[in-house]
C-alpha cells in the first residue's frame, strides 16, 4: 500500500463501496455466511447503534483478518508531550491572551507519535466531551508502526510538508491548504512525504464533525461536499512484526503483532477518512456594511446537542474580497463565550500586523477580551474603503465551548511571545466627551 498512487471518491458524509479486488464486496448483505475470497466481514462504528440517521457512522469492512487477531497483549507506554483532558497544571495559567511563534524543527528523529506536541485541552476525554489542539513536528516515517485512537477523531492541518496516511481505508496524501479528517477508532501508518513536516491537530473527543447547517445562505457555498475526498480501498497482505499503539481513555498503550494491520480489500460505509483542499472553500460575507461574525467561515462543526452551539467548529479565514461599505473590516474587539485557538497556515492575519507568523499560534481564553492590534486598528480606522482583495492569507481557528488549558510545554517549552499582550499597549483614548464621530 504505501508505493500506491492514492485515489479518491468525492463526498462528505456519504455512503462509500469500495473494493480492491473483483466481488470482495457482499452484495445484499453486510455479513453473509462466508464471504468471497476468505475474507472476514467485520464492523467499524463511529457512533451508538441507534443514532439518527443523519448522523448514524459506521463502516463495514471485509479483511483478511479480524482485528482481534493483530491485536495482541497491551503494555501502558508514556507519552509525556501528548495530553488530553483534563489536564490542569499547577502554576500554569490559562487566564490570558498568548501567542507562540513556530515550534522549531530539531534533529531528533520524531514520528507522528513521538511529534506530536499538545498545547491546549478542553472538556473530558473520559465523557467524550471537548477537546485538544495539538502542534505536529514530523520527519520520521512509520515503518511497521501503526496507530490507533478510541478517544478521538483527529482534524490535521498541514502547515509546512506533506504525509501520507496509508489507513485500513486506503491512503491519504494531504499537504498544506489541505486537511484531513482521521476518524476515531481507524487503524493507520503516517509516513513523511515532504519533511520536515509540521502542523495542527485538533483532538475531537466528542461527535464527529460535519459540515454545517448553511441556513439562509442556502445550498451552495463555504465547503461542499463533493470536494471531500474518501480513499480508495488498498490493502496489504504483508507479514512482518510491527507495533500498534492505542489512545484510549487519555493513555497510550503497545501491542506487537505479525504482520501489517492494513488488510481491507473492501468495505462500505460512512464512518471514513477524508481530505479536503482548503482552497476550495467558497467565503460568504458581507456585501454593504458590517463585520460578519466569524461563524460564516465555519468548514466543520462538531455538535454539542445544544442547538446553535458546537463543541467545535473549525472556522477558515482564507483570501477573500472585502467590500463593506462605511464599516470596520477586520475583526472587531470582542468578549465570546467560545474560546479560540488559531493557526496561521501562510501570510499575514488582517486583525495582526506583525508577529502572527506562519506556523504561529494563538489562544484567546472565553470570555477574555480580544481584536486587532493598535496597528491593525489604526490601518483599518483610516483605509480607503474601496473593494480590496486579501491575497495570500490564510489562518484557521479551532473554536469550542470549553475553557482551554495549557500545557506545561505551551506554558514553559514551546516558544511563547512574552510581550504579545504588549501588541495593545498603543491604543490610545480617543473620547473627548464631543458628539459626532471623530477622524
Amino acid at each position: 500500500m504505501g508505493d500506491v498512487s492514492p485515489q479518491y471518491m468525492s463526498g462528505f458524509g456519504n455512503h462509500f463501496e469500495t473494493e480492491a479486488l473483483p466481488d470482495a464486496l457482499p452484495v445484499g448483505q453486510n455479513s453473509p455466511q462466508k464471504v468471497n475470497y476468505g475474507l472476514y466481514a467485520e464492523q467499524l462504528s463511529g457512533t451508538a447503534f441507534t443514532a439518527p440517521n443523519d448522523q448514524n457512522r459506521r463502516t463495514w469492512c471485509y479483511r483478511i483478518l479480524p482485528s482481534v487477531k493483530h491485536a495482541g497483549r497491551y503494555e501502558a507506554i508514556d507519552m509525556p508531550l501528548w495530553k488530553s483532558a483534563p489536564n490542569v497544571t499547577p502554576g500554569v495559567a490559562s487566564l490570558g491572551q498568548y501567542r507562540w511563534d513556530p515550534i522549531p524543527h530539531g534533529d531528533e528523529p520524531l514520528s507522528w507519535i513521538t511529534g506530536m506536541r499538545t498545547m491546549t485541552t478542553a472538556g473530558d476525554v473520559h465523557t467524550q466531551t471537548g477537546m485538544a489542539s495539538h502542534a505536529y513536528l514530523v520527519n520520521e516515517s512509520m515503518t511497521d508502526d501503526y496507530f490507533c485512537s478510541a478517544d478521538s477523531e483527529l482534524l490535521v492541518v498541514p502547515q509546512a510538508g506533506s504525509l501520507r496516511f496509508a489507513t485500513e481505508l486506503g491512503v491519504l496524501d494531504v499537504g498544506p491548504a489541505e486537511i484531513a479528517v482521521l476518524p476515531r477508532g481507524l487503524v493507520y501508518r503516517v509516513e513523511v512525504l515532504d519533511g520536515p513536516a509540521r502542523g495542527f491537530v485538533c483532538e475531537n473527543y466528542g461527535q464527529p464533525f460535519a459540515l454545517p447547517d448553511r441556513g439562509p445562505i442556502g445550498a451552495n457555498g463555504l465547503a461542499n461536499p463533493r470536494d471531500f475526498l474518501a480513499p480508495v480501498a488498498a490493502y496489504e497482505d504483508r507479514e512482518a512484526a510491527s507495533t500498534i499503539t492505542l489512545k484510549w481513555g487519555g493513555q497510550f498503550h503497545r501491542c506487537e503483532t505479525d504482520r501489517s494491520p492494513l488488510d481491507v480489500v473492501a468495505w462500505h460505509g460512512n464512518h471514513v477518512p477524508v481530505k479536503y483542499d482548503l482552497r476550495a472553500y467558497s467565503p460568504v460575507g458581507s456585501i454593504l456594511f458590517d463585520h460578519p461574525d466569524p461563524s460564516i467561515f465555519t468548514v466543520l462543526t462538531a455538535p454539542s446537542g445544544i442547538a446553535g452551539t458546537a463543541d467545535i467548529d473549525f472556522v477558515l479565514f482564507r483570501e477573500r474580497w472585502l467590500v463593506a461599505e462605511g464599516t470596520f473590516r477586520p475583526p472587531w474587539f470582542h468578549k465570546n463565550v467560545m474560546s479560540e485557538f488559531m493557526g496561521n497556515i501562510y501570510g499575514e492575519y488582517d486583525a495582526k500586523a506583525k508577529g502572527f507568523v506562519p506556523g504561529g499560534m494563538s489562544l484567546h481564553n472565553l470570555m477574555l477580551p480580544h481584536g486587532p492590534d493598535a496597528q491593525a486598528f489604526e490601518g483599518a480606522s483610516n483605509a480607503d474603503l474601496a473593494p480590496a482583495k486579501l491575497d495570500n492569507t490564510m489562518s484557521f481557528m479551532f473554536e469550542t465551548r470549553f475553557a482551554q488549558h495549557l500545557t506545561e510545554f505551551a506554558a514553559n517549552e514551546a516558544p511563547m511571545q512574552d510581550d504579545y499582550a504588549d501588541c495593545w499597549d498603543g491604543i490610545e483614548k480617543k473620547f473627548d466627551g464631543t458628539p459626532g464621530i471623530k477622524p
